[in-house]
């Protein structure tokens, strides 16, 4: 199996000074120097132990959170699409991301406003099925019309809980049969349509959603996620699959974990 290239940016500017979802605090401070060996541990394990090919996007003052890469927008084969951000905080981004694919070769699309999307944070592959999450970051109206762009079938689910302020938060696929899912944060029809639509969903309990089990990482038999997740490790593997946890509680501060700091090219 071929693993995915993926987009990091590291965490040189990362800190937290505005509140934009229930997990940020200004009160609670990053530690630099954790924030930025926790990111270096991860990179390492990624480059060195399971040989992904990482790219990098230099970071920006005074864009703390171009760290969380996934947000930038979605990836499908040469196209990407563009994130329009629901939080003029993170507006200032865009202009980068666009950019740095516009340099590579990429074409470029966006959903212009008043229409939001917030990338990977909402938007993941599942098969050959684009399972699109809405309500707190993305609208809904976004998802046929990216699914226009990349000429794929859609799946939207409604999150209703501010904690899972994103799709990538309490929803992982595994692979075209599993995926990793914290069936609370859904709408009740959305969840009836995830236990329709995934053939082997393992439920995430609470404790472990809380903890970002869901923001995992998934490199063919690998899954990368936070520390303190034992009952998801172990369901993931019974399924063969290899889990790697680490830390990420300073990314944890913001809102993020392993899947929030990597998008997939």
């Amino acid at each position: 199996m071929t693993l995915p290239r993926l987009l990091m940016s590291p965490p040189e500017y990362f800190d937290v000074v505005y509140e934009i979802n229930p997990w940020m605090s200004v009160r609670r401070k990053v530690e630099k120097k954790h924030a930025v060996k926790q990111w270096e541990n991860y990179h390492r394990l990624l480059v060195d132990q399971l040989k992904v090919k990482v790219e990098i996007l230099d970071p920006v003052r005074g864009l703390p959170d171009m760290v969380f890469t996934a947000n930038a927008g979605l990836v499908y084969k040469r196209l990407f699409v563009r994130s329009n951000f629901r939080h003029r905080e993170r507006q200032g981004e865009e202009p980068y991301y666009e950019k740095w694919f516009k340099k590579k070769g990429y074409k470029v699309k966006t959903v212009d406003a008043p229409l939001n999307f917030e990338g990977e944070g909402d938007a993941l592959f599942m098969g050959g099925e684009l399972f699109a999450g809405f309500h707190f970051r993305t609208d809904v109206v976004a998802h046929e019309i990216i699914s226009g762009y990349i000429k794929r079938p859609y799946f939207s689910l409604e999150l209703c809980d501010k904690r899972f302020y994103h799709l990538d938060t309490c929803f992982a696929p595994v692979d075209d049969k599993t995926a990793l899912v914290f069936m609370d944060a859904f709408e009740p029809y959305s969840r009836l349509g995830l236990l329709e639509n995934i053939p082997d969903p393992i439920e995430v309990p609470e404790k472990e959603a809380l903890n970002f089990a869901c923001n995992a990482v998934i490199l063919g038999q690998d899954v990368i996620l936070p520390e303190g997740c034992p009952k998801t490790e172990d369901a993931l593997k019974k399924r063969g699959f290899r889990s790697h946890s680490l830390d990420f509680t300073e990314f944890l501060k913001a809102g993020g974990a392993a899947k929030c700091l990597v998008l997939k090219l």
